[in-house]
């Protein structure tokens, strides 16, 4: 039996049924402290996320501050920040570009990671606070490469790597 299926099943109903609990918020001024496994060192070996902290600039732009390390042999690393542009805000869901630019290490290597794409962040009542995101879009990074010249390659990442946010 294939499980890819009935996963993609599952997720589909959840994402069909998402406008019926997820509802928009209103982020100015508004600090969120959470986390974001997005950039490349988090996919190397002994990759971390990194903590991660948004902040409401305007009713439509947010920042977010990412930080993370591992310190053991092969240490990897990221210190990034990202620029966040509300495109659409509805009763469900904030719509945003993402504008992005990390140092990232791993393996005895370092170098810089573009981001810029998509986004989207779900908030979902009797949580208020608790915002979930996701993005996609590309990415120029030179970490994984062995000339140390930029790659350029699609992301996709689900919650579980744009992160989780929980806003004062």
């Amino acid at each position: 039996m294939n499980l890819f299926s009935p996963v993609f099943s599952l997720v589909l109903m959840f994402l069909c049924m998402a406008p019926s609990w997820a509802q928009a918020r209103e982020l100015l001024g508004r600090t969120g402290l959470g986390y974001n496994s997005q950039f490349a060192s988090s996919s190397q070996s002994n990759g971390v996320p990194g903590i991660s902290i948004k902040y409401g600039l305007a009713p439509r732009s947010a920042i977010e501050m990412i930080a993370g390390f591992y310190s053991g042999t092969g240490g990897t690393g990221v210190a990034a920040l990202k620029y966040l542009q509300t495109i659409r805000s509805d009763n469900y869901a904030n719509f945003y570009f993402p504008l992005g630019i990390g140092y990232v290490s791993a393996n005895h290597t370092s170098g810089i990671e573009i981001i810029g794409g998509l986004g989207a962040e779900f908030f979902i009542p009797g949580v208020d606070n608790v915002g979930i995101s996701f993005e996609s879009g590309l990415s120029a990074e030179n970490l994984t490469s062995s000339s140390g010249s930029f790659v350029l390659k699609t992301f996709g990442v689900s919650f579980v790597n744009a992160g989780m946010h929980y806003y004062f």
